[in-house]
């Protein structure tokens, strides 16, 4: 008897169907902070060009690290020669708050085996981890959505990349980007997600308390990237402290 093979995403099992779907829905989910990515990426892109480094240089260093805030610790803090041991510190500074959001994905991640769930996690940043977060949530479920998860950080992973590059390639070009505001589109998508994730005075204390901390540290240390780590700090703590007592 000739063997058949399924040639379409119809013919396809459930199971694979389902995951096709997810991961459109994460894609299509991804496309408005796709487009604020954008800006501040090409932002980056040109500045690591002003600061000497080459067209190529820059889409691998985002390819390799994907992580925004750090990398432009890492231009701001670039020479030639570079402090490589300053810049690996600085970038492993602010990028520590992953190991928060890693243990609060934990939980939603027990049906996922680990080697799978440790490659995936290359692609959480700040936006990817907020939305697979409130998508598990919203649909009151224990476990994240590892497709749609992945089509949103697959989105935004090859927009970071594209457009740093572009960034590069255009920044000598046209000058400084900043000057056309292309930086607030950081803070503005950062703000859509906080709009996302807000569920009242009450609950979102800790943000406060995390808030006003880095902001005195940045006051007080505006030098280096020490207001990211205590802004993390005291929101844990706070959180810890403030969370509601567990009956006997």
């Amino acid at each position: 008897m000739e063997a058949t093979h399924p040639t379409t995403v119809s013919d396809c099992d459930p199971a694979q169907r389902a995951t096709t779907r997810e991961l459109c829905r994460g894609l299509w989910a991804s496309v408005p902070v796709l487009l604020g990515f954008i800006p501040f990426a090409l932002v980056l892109g040109a500045q690591a060009t002003q600061k000497g480094m080459s067209a190529v240089a820059v889409p691998v260093m985002t390819g390799l690290n994907f992580g925004g805030g750090s990398e432009f610790t890492a231009i701001r803090l670039w020479s030639s020669p570079p402090h490589l041991l300053l810049i690996a510190s600085m970038s492993l500074l602010v990028n520590s708050r992953h190991l928060l959001m890693g243990a609060a994905l934990e939980p939603y991640l027990r049906h996922v085996p680990q080697g799978r769930a440790l490659a995936s996690l290359f692609f959480m940043c700040d936006e990817s981890w907020a939305m697979a977060l409130a998508d598990a949530k919203r649909r009151a479920s224990i476990n994240l959505s590892m497709a749609y998860f992945m089509g949103v950080s697959i989105g935004l992973y090859l927009t970071w990349v594209v457009f740093t590059a572009m960034g590069a390639m255009l920044g000598p070009l046209i000058g400084d980007l900043e000057r056309y505001g292309f930086d607030m589109a950081f803070t503005a998508v950062f703000l859509v997600l906080l709009r996302g994730m807000w569920r009242g005075r009450v609950a979102c204390r800790p943000w406060f308390v995390s808030l006003v901390v880095a902001a005195l540290t940045y006051c007080l240390m505006p030098t280096g990237a020490w207001y990211v780590a205590a802004g993390a700090l005291a929101g844990l703590c706070s959180a810890a402290l403030m969370a509601p007592k567990e009956g006997k």
